[in-house]
């Protein structure tokens, strides 16, 4: 399904535009599982006021979520990382459960909110409980290549929310805007001591001299669970990068993971192409990620 067209549409650039499934039949909401049309959460949720809150993004695959309890136990690490409440597990898995089997959905992805619940406007919190939504989406498996920019913002590798996946996702949007302007799909961000960090939704691999490479958690990007995924099956070395060897004169090849990518061989940086897309160690890691995804629902 196409994304919905706003009342702006006409005026926007010409340049072609990912288009994103935004269709939402079914929302699981504090413990009831509504039409998306009906669901409510308070105007003065604290994960909308000021994004205090943390997520999951999971893989729906043939009907199953892929790796829901590496996702549920990053969503409490996430939780406990921004000083919020320790979530009902149990009932993230249940709601989980209803969402897909009501959805009907084959692919797609599952996102997993946890906020703060109701507060004031403004930073503190209130004492009172969390806000829980589920709600799932189709996605199109159209992630065949990606092409990368890379953004002029870093990363704080020693930031408050370094290593969490929160809600507060302002400066992605951005990043992300950049790179669509600029012919790319993904942005890529340098840390503040100009090291190679992470995409907007994504961890990045390279290979140097046959060598697979991907930064270290110490440079403050995410533990993806893909990024984990490939290092268990396939292994790779965790280095600090120079942003400035970025480049495809330096690169032999590349790729993007993430729960929807899953092993993405990026096509080109900055608009300079890449001499294999995909080459053969993407070619290696692509296909273990994929046997793994066929053998099992919880790696």
């Amino acid at each position: 399904m196409s994304a919905r067209r706003g009342p702006d549409a006409a005026v926007q650039s010409n340049k072609p535009q990912r288009q994103y499934a935004l269709l939402v039949a079914l929302a699981y909401v504090n413990g009831e599982l509504v039409e998306e049309s009906e669901a409510q959460v308070s105007a003065l949720d604290h994960g909308f006021v000021v994004g205090d809150g943390v997520f999951e993004t999971v893989l729906l695959d043939a009907g199953r979520a892929f790796a829901l309890d590496r996702h549920i136990d990053r969503l409490a690490r996430s939780a406990a990382g921004l000083g919020l409440e320790p979530p009902d597990l149990a009932e993230v898995r249940m709601a989980v459960g209803r969402v897909v089997t009501a959805s009907a959905i084959g692919r797609g992805r599952i996102r997993i909110t946890l906020t703060a619940g109701r507060g004031p406007l403004g930073s503190a919190r209130l004492a009172g409980a969390p806000t829980l939504v589920v709600a799932v989406a189709p996605d199109a498996d159209t992630h065949r290549s990606s092409s990368v920019v890379v953004v002029p913002w870093r990363r704080n590798e020693r930031g408050a929310l370094a290593g969490l996946k929160t809600t507060s996702y302002g400066e992605n949007v951005l990043a992300l805007a950049y790179a669509l302007d600029r012919g790319g799909d993904e942005a890529i961000f340098a840390n503040t001591v100009d090291n190679l960090c992470e995409g907007t939704g994504s961890n990045i691999f390279l290979v140097r001299e046959g060598h697979l490479v991907t930064p270290p958690l110490s440079s403050g990007c995410l533990a993806g669970i893909t990024r984990a995924l490939v290092l268990e099956i396939v292994g790779a070395s965790e280095e600090d990068v120079d942003i400035a060897e970025l480049v495809p004169t330096v690169v032999e090849e590349a790729f993007l993971t993430s729960s929807l990518r899953g092993v993405q061989p990026i096509a080109s940086i900055d608009g300079k192409e890449l001499g294999a897309c995909p080459g053969p160690v993407t070619e290696k890691a692509r296909a273990a990620y994929g046997e793994l995804l066929g053998s099992t629902d919880e790696p």
